[in-house]
């Protein structure tokens, strides 16, 4: 059976503060932005502009439950890994970019990491070299 993850929901509170989170200081790019109903839209980012396919889907909360799960849809640990060809070109975007990191980079065994926020929650972002990659 052949398989491929498609997209991660992310609960976003607006959407347009979201996009501008993600391709303004994060650097990922916007896939789609389709109007489906006065209420919601179809917003796909994806790091990589030539990625076919996969991404992160905002989906708008609804609701007070729903609203309650903006910016901890992770529960409180880092829910997305960032693999970045080039961790420190990276790091400095985005922290030159706004991005706010938690901690210093540090050098683990699987790579260089670091934790940072994202508009809502918190995040990480990896090398390239990684548990991953065998070859490295």
């Amino acid at each position: 059976m052949s398989a491929a993850l498609g997209l991660v929901s992310l609960i976003v509170q607006d959407y347009d503060e979201a996009i501008d989170f993600y391709t303004k200081k994060v650097g990922f790019h916007l896939k789609q932005d389709e109007t489906l109903s006065p209420t919601k839209r179809w917003v796909v980012i994806n790091p990589s502009a030539t990625s076919p396919s996969g991404g992160l889907l905002f989906a708008k909360a609804d609701g007070p439950q729903q609203l309650n799960m903006v910016g901890n849809q992770g529960g409180g640990r880092v829910w997305l890994f960032l693999y970045a060809e080039d961790f420190w070109k990276t790091y400095n975007s985005m922290k030159a970019n706004g991005v706010v990191f938690t901690e210093e980079p540090r050098n683990e065994v699987y790579g260089w990491v670091v934790v940072g926020k994202t508009c809502t929650e918190t995040v990480g972002t990896c090398s390239k070299r990684s548990y991953l990659d065998e070859n490295k």
